[in-house]
């Protein structure tokens, strides 16, 4: 007598049409929701239901369906977000204050920048970037810093990944590397246009106690020209104040997004 293979659990059926949402699908139709999760549509409307009663969808007046609030309640409870981003909090408004350009704080999440917080007002530069969402680690000031300190393995995966995102976006391995050099040599990344036309970014990188590169802090203004030098200095500055307020008790890893992966 044959054994038959257990079909996808309730678990990853659920884990399926929730990550059927990102950064650009934030509403989806039910329709879309099953083509997106691969589940029957069947399925997709029972799971939907559920989830929505639930609170981690929510449905909206035009059908389509958005993720709830329970579900960012349960996100906040993150390392990640109630660990890091609460401890370089008060430093990104420091940095706001003085140069009222957007800023970022990131992490590296696999082959992508995740981002942890961002601030930015009426006269920042408008960017792609929101709270949670993900960007490739080379078209980025931050994702830069990141991919510069990231295993070797990373690196040559990312490598073997890249894509243009506008007409001034680094796509050659060589000439990245290049970059990622001058990165942990300078202690600095910068871009121009990579990521968003009519926009310059410029990152340091947060280093643990331990040497290791824990997180990415950067900003984004119009252009560079005579402002590097003033922007790096008060980067640095923010970042040495996250590093030192990192409880010494407290492993690194526990405030990265691979801490939470692990967790999971």
């Amino acid at each position: 007598m044959s054994r038959q293979t257990p079909g996808p659990s309730v678990t990853s059926r659920v884990l399926a049409l929730l990550g059927a949402f990102n950064e650009t699908h934030r509403a989806l139709s039910l329709t879309q929701l099953s083509q997106r999760s691969g589940l029957p549509l069947t399925t997709t409307h029972r799971l939907v239901a559920e989830l929505v009663a639930g609170g981690a969808l929510q449905r909206l007046n035009s059908g389509q369906y958005v993720i709830g609030r329970r579900m960012w309640d349960i996100g906040m409870l993150s390392p990640v977000q109630s660990g890091l981003r609460q401890l370089a909090s008060p430093f990104l408004h420091d940095i706001y204050v003085a140069t009222l350009a957007t800023v970022h704080l990131a992490v590296r999440d696999g082959l992508e920048t995740l981002y942890v917080d961002r601030l930015s007002g009426r006269k920042s530069v408008p960017v792609v970037s929101q709270i949670g969402s993900r960007l490739p680690l080379h078209a980025t000031g931050v994702g830069k810093v990141l991919l510069a300190h990231a295993p070797p393995d990373v690196q040559e995966q990312a490598m073997a990944q890249l894509r243009p995102i506008t007409a001034h976006t680094i796509t050659d391995p060589r000439q990245l590397q290049q970059q990622l050099a001058r990165v942990r040599r300078d202690g600095y990344a910068q871009t121009s246009e990579e990521m968003t036309l009519r926009a310059a970014s410029i990152a340091v990188p947060v280093t643990a106690v331990t040497g290791e590169v824990i997180a990415a802090l950067g900003v984004v203004v119009p252009r560079l020209d005579h402002q590097r030098s003033r922007l790096v200095a008060s980067l640095l500055v923010a970042s040495r104040g996250i590093a030192r307020s990192i409880p010494p008790t407290l492993d690194p890893l526990e405030l990265t997004s691979e801490a939470r992966d692990q967790q999971s």
